[in-house]
């Protein structure tokens, strides 16, 4: 067989997996907004901040939805997202302690739980407390060293966010609790010069521990307000970017890397949905004001009222074994309406995308 007929083949297996990962009933993944609320106003932000947190009708769908499913189920994730989900931290807490105490009684049934925030309330107690729940997963963005990152990533009142969110990853590194860190550290051409160094003070703090790891991400222009001055990195110099900084991230260390697996979106997944604070379902979590977004609503009850015609376009791909579209379904979505959202075909949107 030849190399190219070889990896066709490994291809079609790979795509065979994940589909039917991603049509099991035995799998429920949930992204909950527990308030869309945030006390930062990052400058490449694309919220709009217009709903605040969770109602309490909706807190108690989640739970009965999950009383529903949890029987039928073999893996249970949720993924904590906002606004910034640690202002909606009563929400958190609620629901982790109804899941933990579920899944405790069904030893049968795998729980995982991860976190997108910006860090600036996530202080060791609120690690502690948070691990005892089941979330031990956390995704917090930096966008350089302090005099970079605190002209960007902002607070509500203008002042700067860096040494706060730098100490709390300090306490969590002098801890010993069980989470997983993951760094997401934001690139633009104004703060490439301040790069090599910023990495490097990262690799010698953070990543003798293995509970840290770092996701090196270029901006990108999401639809927010201020898309049109966002200066981004081109396509083609991404890549060797990207390369060198990896190279000083891992110097004198190993790069030993699980396999790859095929790239899929979550929005993509039929098993996968996002619970907005106002009840809202929708796929997509950059997206959100886009009406193709709006698949369905979470009654009180915990049923889930999914409009299959809004459902089908984020699912095309699986149809059609079409790769690009399991990858980033938003992307050349068919629609009768216009999109108010472009998002370029470069990096896709997930769960992890608000930075």
């Amino acid at each position: 067989m030849s190399n190219s007929a070889d990896s066709s083949s490994r291809a079609q297996e790979a795509f065979q997996e994940e589909l039917v990962t991603s049509f099991t009933n035995e799998t429920l993944h949930l992204i909950v907004l527990p308030t869309e609320q945030c006390n930062f106003r990052c400058t490449y932000c694309y919220e709009d901040f217009a709903i605040g947190q969770m109602d309490p009708s909706t807190v108690q769908g989640i739970k009965r939805l999950l009383d529903r499913r949890l029987d039928g189920l073999r893996r249970v994730s949720i993924s904590w997202f906002g606004g910034e989900p640690l202002l909606g931290r009563g929400v958190v807490e609620n629901v982790s302690a109804h899941l933990t105490e579920a899944v405790a009684s069904r030893p049968g049934l795998r729980y995982e739980a991860d976190m997108t925030t910006n860090g600036y309330l996530l202080d060791l107690a609120m690690t502690e407390k948070l691990a005892a729940l089941g979330i031990r997963t956390y995704q917090i963005s930096l966008d350089g060293p302090e005099a970079v990152h605190d002209t960007t990533r902002v607070r509500v009142n203008g002042s700067g966010s860096f040494q706060r969110i730098w100490n709390n990853l300090l306490s969590i590194r002098a801890s010993r609790i069980p989470v997983r860190v993951i760094l997401r550290v934001h690139l633009a051409p104004a703060t490439l010069a301040y790069m090599p160094d910023f990495i490097a003070q990262i690799r010698d703090t953070f990543l003798d521990d293995e509970r840290f790891c770092v996701n090196l991400r270029p901006v990108e222009r999401m639809g927010g307000p201020n898309d049109e001055s966002i200066d981004v990195l081109s396509t083609s110099a991404r890549t060797k970017i990207i390369a060198d900084l990896e190279a000083v991230l891992h110097a004198g260390r190993s790069t030993s890397r699980e396999a790859e697996k095929m790239d899929v979106c979550y929005a993509a997944r039929p098993n996968s949905f996002v619970i907005r604070a106002n009840g809202s379902v929708a796929k997509c979590t950059v997206a959100l004001n886009d009406p193709a977004n709006s698949i369905g609503h979470l009654m009180p009850d915990g049923t889930l009222r999914i409009d299959n015609e809004h459902l089908r376009p984020w699912v095309r791909g699986w149809a059609g074994r079409d790769p690009d579209s399991v990858r980033c379904p938003y992307v050349g979505m068919p629609r009768s309406a216009p999109q108010l959202l472009q998002i370029s075909s470069g990096p896709r949107p997930r769960a992890d995308a608000r930075s």
